[in-house]
């Protein structure tokens, strides 16, 4: 009780009703095999993986935009899983070795969030590309710093790209409606134009805008004290160049806080740790066991590893590793269906 009560007060600091309407679902879908375990046992692990940022995982995308914290959870589990993109030479350095399209990197995406949005993918592509290239080459590091901006503000994003259109316009911008997740599909607007004969809108003014939009908006925002010092050494910007000097300003970077610094982007020594070790264990399975002298590898020994599960159902998960454990594989099979 006093590990629930220690979890249900994290979760109570922003959004506990968006965490506790998904546990109570988690709840009655798996009612049959919590009752083996017990409630409390059970919101104690739900709130345990949503402290630690795992219960994201394998999620649908309404769930993992749901909060900042999903969003940032989110950003930190798809960097930690896939920075060996940028590893060089076995070694990890800021110098990536291989390059992807944003469709390479909209299938990573899709293998933490299977039904992640192309659109998303393709936004952050853009403020790398800069136009509508989506067949191009990106670094992981580039990519990655342009997409945590995409994913984490996107609603911010899209009431500046209106605010940015009506001062190119010569509109006011208070008069522009601020859209939401939710509201934000019911208007269109064309994209920005960069290419306008003044080579974008006046900073002062545009920061003024934004400024206004900070105050008043309802979902997350940059610092605007960090925005403003961004935006103080230049007299005009375009919208992506705006874009493009968020996703490389370290500061909002570390005050967003889901990743590290781009110097350490590929360093990450617990994650490398556990690698370490899996490696050790795969190698010491490859060489194990007899072999004929033709280098026949077909009498290794056979390792039946337990399948891994979604982490946001602990419960259901136990019961298949016990199960799996005893060599009852059709019962786990059918306790899936």
């Amino acid at each position: 009780l006093i590990s629930v009560s220690y979890c249900l007060l994290f979760a109570a600091q922003r959004h506990v009703l968006t965490y506790m309407e998904d546990a109570v679902s988690q709840l009655l879908e798996n009612r049959e095999d919590i009752s083996q375990y017990g409630i409390a046992r059970f919101f104690t692990e739900y709130f345990n993986s949503v402290r630690q940022g795992t219960h994201i995982l394998f999620r649908e995308f309404s769930f993992v935009q749901a909060t900042p914290h999903n969003r940032a959870s989110f950003l930190r589990t798809f960097w930690r899983c896939f920075r060996t993109v940028g590893k060089n030479g076995g070694k990890y350095s800021s110098i990536c070795c291989y390059l992807l399209t944003a469709q390479e990197y909209h299938c990573l995406l899709q293998l933490l969030c299977p039904d992640f949005p192309m659109e998303l993918t393709q936004k952050a592509a853009r403020i790398v590309l800069m136009d509508d290239a989506m067949d191009c080459l990106m670094s992981f590091s580039d990519f990655l710093f342009a997409f945590q901006i995409q994913f984490y503000y996107s609603e911010f994003l899209e009431s500046v790209a209106a605010i940015y259109q009506d001062l190119l316009a010569g509109k006011n911008p208070n008069t522009v409606i601020v859209p939401t997740s939710s509201s934000g599909q019911h208007r269109q607007r064309q994209p920005p134009n960069d290419c306008s004969p003044l080579d974008g809108v006046d900073t002062s003014v545009f920061y003024q805008c934004l400024e206004s939009l900070c105050d008043r908006s309802k979902y997350s925002c940059p610092p605007s004290a960090l925005v403003k010092e961004m935006l103080s050494s230049a007299q005009r910007l375009t919208f992506y160049g705006f874009l493009m000097a968020l996703a490389k300003d370290q500061g909002i970077n570390r005050a967003l806080g889901a990743l590290p610094d781009k110097g350490d982007l590929f360093v990450d020594p617990e994650m490398d740790q556990e690698l370490e070790k899996l490696v050790a264990q795969v190698s010491g399975l490859s060489i194990s066991g007899p072999t004929s002298s033709s280098g026949d590898t077909a009498n290794l020994p056979v390792r039946n590893s337990p399948r891994i599960n979604s982490p946001w159902k602990p419960l259901h998960h136990w019961r298949k590793m016990d199960a799996e454990s005893e060599g009852s594989n059709e019962e786990t099979d059918s306790s899936e269906n």
